[in-house]
């Protein structure tokens, strides 16, 4: 634990799966405080290192492809605690799409916790208060790990004959980007088809189009089945193609108009 450090991307494992991503808070060596917390047994040692979590999301991935994802074999039992460094661990990160706060706090994304007092402790008049409960919605961009559209995302490239990556800009972080035979591809995913979910990824797309590291020359939204034709033509009007699984392991692509895309290319570029 000497080596972890706030923004590290914690998996939790177990029952044969990956149960939950979290992402590394605060990390600190005090023997009482973890003494409280996880009372040693007799002639025990003390679990003495405490980190907290800044986030933390529920996940459902089976021990052989979180295995083949690191690089072990696939009959890999996760038997204890497991330290990743370097090119490994960052090609877990990658490979599983998970999103880091801290990430999106360096790339001005998203704004970092406020350490102003003023800021952290606000009064509010009791009568102002009208429910017993509060609840908020953090934006899309800001998801730790998406485990809906990461399945999805893991399968997709799987059947790729280029190796698939993404990139990162102050719009966030993309879901798949290729250079291949036929260009270069931006593709965001997601785990349904209904409109607002679409829309929502056209508008990820034309946001990260422009800060793409090579001139985009396709624009592709993966989804788990076929689109109704109103999302379908939403999507071509704007040059998108639509990818979606037809079988495990099999995608089927919905190329939009050559004219359309080459009508918006200069858009997708544009600085």
């Amino acid at each position: 634990m000497a080596k972890v450090r706030t923004g590290d991307v914690a998996l939790f494992t177990g029952k044969s799966k990956l149960l939950a991503v979290g992402e590394v808070g605060a990390v600190f060596a005090n023997r009482a405080f973890a003494d409280a917390l996880w009372p040693p047994a007799p002639e025990g040692k003390s679990w003495r290192t405490v980190y907290s979590l800044r986030d933390f999301v529920p996940a459902d991935l089976p021990y052989p492809v979180l295995a083949e994802l690191i690089g072990y074999s696939r009959t890999y039992g996760f038997p204890g605690q497991l330290v990743l460094e370097g090119i490994r661990a960052q090609a877990v990160i990658e490979r599983l799409g998970i999103t880091t706060r801290t990430v999106l706090e360096q790339l001005g994304v998203e704004e970092p916790p406020s350490l102003e007092p003023d800021a952290v402790t606000q009064l509010v008049e009791l009568e102002r208060q009208h429910t017993a409960t509060v609840s908020f919605e953090r934006a899309t961009a800001t998801t730790l790990y998406r485990r809906e559209e990461q399945p999805l995302v893991i399968e997709f490239c799987s059947t790729l004959g280029v190796p698939a990556g993404r990139f990162r800009s102050s719009a966030g972080l993309c879901d798949i980007y290729l250079e291949g035979p036929d260009g270069v591809e931006v593709i965001e995913a997601k785990s349904r088809t209904g409109h607002a979910y679409v829309r929502e990824a056209l508008s990820q797309l034309l946001d990260y189009a422009p800060h793409s590291p090579l001139p985009v020359d396709r624009l592709a939204v993966l989804v788990p089945g076929p689109l109704d034709e109103r999302e379908l033509s939403l999507l071509h009007r704007y040059g998108v193609d639509c990818i979606h699984r037809i079988s495990p392991g099999a995608f089927h692509r919905t190329p939009a108009p050559d004219h359309a895309r080459r009508r918006m290319r200069e858009l997708w570029t544009a600085d």
